[in-house]
């Protein structure tokens, strides 16, 4: 049997999904892989949404607004491309990126929005089912995603990237603008090492395990797992588990 894939699709009340309402009243085709989740504006779409769906199993997620400079908010698709832009930069850590697809559609343009659907439904059967469908490296899948749901609902991290477009052109409270480049570099730094402590406390949820061992797990050098153990303790996150032989064990007390 070929595999259909499951698309989730994320459209805006004012003109994506006017658009796509449009293609049904104009007999237009397009795949009918999508299941349409109706959202006020693009920018509502937490980034969280989209990794508890990849979570659950579905192939791509499409979000679709207004196109830019024509939001119904003023800035909301603004908004969505930097979240999505911060998302995409997680799931390609673990191949996950191209089944995320963020575009534009106006209220008149039923054909692009049935050429975007159709489009990215293709994109999807090319890579073929979600690895979480995949028995063998489902846990190691699941944790990544588990790890990176988490990382997007850190409020350092969600400040950061709420206050990027102020930030790199209006200026902080010193009315100092910080350079596009510049930001760009301190927003990849909280995401990868957030992601690597959520990691890290995906690993040692169950069982408490030794800084060497968690370094061989996730293949990162040992005194950068310790670093991060030594912020995770301090934010009440991880504690000792157990010393054996003078080699401490390290356990998660994430509330979850």
């Amino acid at each position: 049997m070929a595999f259909e894939p499951k698309i989730l699709g994320f459209l805006c009340n004012w003109c994506s999904y006017a658009g796509a309402d449009l293609a049904g009243v104009s007999r237009i085709q397009y795949p009918t892989n999508i299941r349409v989740i109706r959202v006020m504006c693009s920018g509502r779409v937490d980034p969280v949404f989209i990794a508890e769906a990849f979570i659950q199993g579905i192939d791509g997620v499409l979000v679709l607004g207004c196109h830019l400079g024509d939001c119904h908010y003023i800035s909301g698709n603004y908004e969505a491309e930097l979240k999505m832009k911060m998302l995409s930069k997680l799931l390609s850590v673990i191949d996950f990126s191209d089944r995320l697809n963020l575009d534009w559609v106006s209220a008149s343009e039923g054909n692009r929005f049935a050429q975007i659907v159709g489009d990215f439904t293709e994109q999807i059967r090319k890579l073929g089912p979600s690895p979480v469908k995949d028995k063998k490296h489902k846990k190691n899948i699941i944790d990544n995603l588990n790890a990176i749901k988490y990382t997007l609902c850190d409020s350092r991290l969600r400040a950061l990237v709420a206050r990027q477009r102020e930030l790199t052109t209006e200026g902080n409270v010193y009315g100092d603008i910080i350079p596009t480049e510049e930001f760009e570099m301190i927003l990849n730094d909280a995401i990868e090492n957030e992601f690597v402590r959520h990691i890290i406390l995906e690993k040692i949820k169950n069982k408490g395990k030794s800084v060497p061992d968690i370094a061989k797990e996730i293949k990162i050098e040992p005194h950068k797992v310790l670093q991060h153990i030594v912020t995770l303790r301090a934010r009440g996150l991880v504690d000792v588990d157990q010393i054996n032989e003078e080699i401490p064990t390290f356990i998660s007390i994430k509330v979850d």
